[in-house]
């Protein structure tokens, strides 16, 4: 762990945030813990991130996948619906931010790496929409730590602790899953009548007095 992540010697950024904490909750929030664990994806090699967030707070950085966490960026109505399911039916989620038109889910290290091949062994996998997945090696950017009002990226549920839950492969396929039989029997159209019989007598009865 490196100094900059220690309460005895906290940076401004994290005594910015933690005063905005008390008697304030708000989903699309960063709290300083949440700050916190995004900076430790870092893992003591590179404090770019939080030496830009020092000065600019609304300002996004980039950050590696792999260790802290991996990221599933799928199609944002389709990631509509897998929060969907995920927080009527499920655990909840992990964080989840919105970057150039598509939706990124915080997943559990690993992920990245074992979902596609958990989508191709899955009955229903050819129907989701195939989402990309950044793990080891890859890096994403994500939101500033405050809002910043512009059209960049911006959190749907933003991290708020130093050791928040994060779904793994299997909880996001089934979240996939869920989400796809579900759009799929929207579609579905029940009627209480018997199909036509096309070769049926028809009779033109508004005529008859």
């Amino acid at each position: 762990m490196t100094t900059w992540l220690r309460d005895e010697t906290p940076h401004d950024i994290f005594r910015f945030l933690r005063q905005g904490d008390e008697g304030r909750h708000q989903t699309a929030r960063v709290t300083a813990d949440g700050a916190a664990w995004l900076a430790s994806a870092a893992g003591g090699r590179d404090g770019s991130a939080l030496t830009r967030w020092e000065s600019r707070p609304d300002s996004p950085a980039a950050l590696p996948c792999g260790t802290v966490f991996d990221v599933v960026n799928v199609d944002p109505v389709f990631g509509r619906r897998m929060l969907g399911r995920l927080w009527e039916e499920g655990p909840g989620s992990g964080p989840v931010a919105m970057h150039r038109g598509r939706m990124m889910l915080f997943a559990a290290p690993g992920t990245a790496q074992r979902l596609p091949a958990l989508l191709d062994w899955e009955e229903w996998g050819e129907e989701v929409p195939r989402p990309l997945c950044h793990g080891l090696g890859d890096a994403v950017t994500v939101p500033p730590l405050v809002p910043s009002g512009d059209a960049g990226p911006r959190w749907l549920v933003a991290p708020d602790t130093r050791s928040p839950w994060l779904p793994g492969p299997e909880v996001v396929l089934w979240a996939c899953v869920r989400a796809v039989r579900a759009a799929s029997a929207a579609d579905v159209r029940v009627s209480i009548f018997p199909p036509a019989d096309p070769d049926a007598n028809v009779y033109d009865v508004s005529r008859r007095r």
